[in-house]
């Protein structure tokens, strides 16, 4: 759309918008339309603290999740050098022959089941005394 065309107050709203990064996300995950944040804008103004939300980050926050960030890293990989590769090998050998056994034990338990008391590759109990 044209810019000459846009009515000055809809421009002053773009431009807000603009500078709140968030709400643009929290409309989309939310669903709600853009003319109910119109009509609040509209009415509040832009210096309402309502809309402190939704701008973006300040620079000192960024680098300081950047930091955290770095620190979370490096403290997974301290704790990837402590680990003992033989002992998590056993433990994964154990667990995966523990899944096996239990894989096994569900297979012969369907096996019966499907074949029932009386199937054609089981020998039926001979009864002497039947009528």
């Amino acid at each position: 759309m044209n810019e000459e065309k846009l009515h000055p107050s809809v421009r002053e709203f773009r431009d807000f918008i603009n500078k709140h990064p968030r709400l643009i996300e929290s409309v989309r995950r939310s669903g709600k339309h853009w003319q109910e944040y119109y009509e609040k804008w509209s009415l509040l103004g832009e210096d309402d603290p309502m809309w402190e939300k939704y701008k973006d980050k300040p620079k000192e926050e960024k680098e300081n999740e950047t930091f955290n960030k770095t620190e979370l890293f490096d403290e997974v990989i301290r704790f990837a050098e402590k680990m003992d590769m033989d002992k998590l090998n056993n433990q994964i050998e154990q667990l995966s022959s523990t899944i096996g056994m239990i894989q096994k034990m569900v297979g012969q338990f369907q096996d019966n089941k499907k074949s029932g008391p009386y199937s054609p590759g089981r020998p039926k109990d001979f009864n002497w005394f039947r009528d």
